[in-house]
């Protein structure tokens, strides 16, 4: 039986916890979980992409679940399509982060990308997602934030300013 990390770097209340994030290679594996969900945090110019989950009545990053025979970086464009509607001129690999996800308690990494887009396309709300909103630096949003995502938004805010490839 796998043990949950101790360690929390935040947590969402609902059973949610980042444990750690990784600067590591994109092709790094992991011994102690599998890489299971990427997330992309999507800039149109200084405004930072968030969906509004249905179910979970939340904003969120975009992404969710790698499906078998895909990549981190595959499902990172396959759900942010799914989900929002856009698609990524630039997409940069940025880190894995440690998840304890649910009630099942269930450890597993998720890959995060740091993305930009030129031209936000149109948004038609689906089944998972109900609305779509490019947030500036600073801006509360009406109702709940994943908390989780709020720091990973961060973490790839500070690299992409910190000027370290294209994105910057």
């Amino acid at each position: 039986m796998r043990r949950t990390p101790k360690e929390r770097l935040v947590s969402d209340g609902r059973g949610l916890i980042l444990h750690s994030f990784h600067r590591v290679p994109e092709d790094t594996r992991f011994r102690d979980a599998d890489i299971g969900l990427s997330l992309v945090a999507l800039w149109h110019g200084d405004r930072l992409l968030m969906v509004y989950e249905r179910d979970r009545a939340t904003w969120e990053l975009p992404g969710g679940g790698i499906d078998p025979g895909e990549s981190p970086r595959e499902a990172a464009v396959r759900e942010l399509a799914e989900e929002s509607g856009q698609i990524a001129d630039e997409l940069r690999f940025t880190g894995y982060g440690l998840y304890t996800l649910g009630r099942r308690r269930r450890l597993v990494y998720g890959a995060v990308y740091t993305g930009l887009t030129a031209v936000p396309r149109p948004f038609t709300p689906n089944e998972e997602i109900s609305a779509i909103h490019w947030r500036a630096a600073g801006e509360a949003l009406s109702g709940r934030v994943q908390p989780v995502d709020e720091y990973l938004a961060a973490v790839c805010a500070a690299s992409r300013n910190a000027g370290s490839g294209p994105l910057a």
